[in-house]
């Protein structure tokens, strides 16, 4: 149970916990004003030990770079995730508020909101995560943790409004399924059974929309083809034929 615990909360970070910056470009979370020789080349040394599993020399450069610059959001920011990911969370939460007193981020807050949500205080990790809601209100995930929230308070009709505004901007099962934890914790039958509805239309259109995108060939290349199987099959016979008859010869 404990084991089936711990992964839950592994993968509750990993999908969360998302830096926010294109992929593509690992730099573009820094300040175009702040991007010196030097902390390019720090930044991009936190990121190669950040992806390679290397926690304390990902840190020495993001501190190195706090020295140059101290008022730099980003390096705080990132600074959080690793020691959120290292379990260090009073000095994650420490890093986060600061960054987002830098730079007023949805990034920040909804990072704080986790570390507030895995610490066990709820209350902070709900005004965490609808403050980032305010700043960035489109964003699913948000109003995914924001219900997680809202649930361990007890307040399951709000966490149910966040949830439907998250199957809004995106709608997905994992969402209608989180929906459905809570009806069946309340034994709310009639919701109960109106959910594994939605559940099985949102399946069967996804179903639909998945057989409708699968090309299916054209009847001339099937035509073809039958023909081709014909024309064959008959060279073949008429091959076999030959043969057989230069072997039987009548008496």
């Amino acid at each position: 149970m404990l084991a089936a615990v711990l992964i839950m909360v592994f993968a509750f970070f990993t999908v969360f916990f998302v830096p926010k910056y294109h992929a593509e470009k690992e730099e573009d979370d820094i300040d175009d004003t702040r991007k010196t020789p030097q902390i390019k080349k720090l930044w991009s040394m936190a990121q190669t030990a950040m992806r390679e599993r290397k926690p304390m020399k990902a840190e020495k450069a993001l501190l190195t770079i706090l020295k140059f610059d101290e008022k730099n959001a980003a390096a705080y920011n990132r600074l959080g995730i690793l020691y959120a990911k290292e379990k260090h969370f009073k000095e994650a939460v420490e890093c986060f508020e600061i960054a987002q007193s830098l730079d007023n981020n949805a990034s920040s807050l909804h990072n704080v909101g986790l570390i507030y949500y895995e610490t066990g205080k709820y209350e902070k990790a709900a005004m965490a995560f609808s403050q980032a809601i305010e700043i960035e209100g489109d964003q699913p995930g948000r109003y995914i943790a924001y219900a997680k929230a809202l649930e361990k308070l007890g307040q399951r009709g709000k966490a149910i409004e966040a949830l439907e505004t998250a199957y809004s901007l995106n709608p997905s099962t994992v969402i209608l399924r989180h929906l459905l934890e809570i009806y069946e914790n309340d034994n709310d039958t009639e919701n109960i059974e109106v959910t594994q509805a939605r559940i099985q239309e949102l399946q069967a259109a996804r179903a639909e929309a998945a057989a409708k995108a699968t090309p299916k060939p054209k009847r001339r290349i099937i035509r073809s083809a039958a023909k081709a199987v014909t024309k064959e099959s008959a060279s073949t016979s008429h091959k076999a034929t030959k043969k057989l008859s230069k072997k039987t010869k009548i008496v």
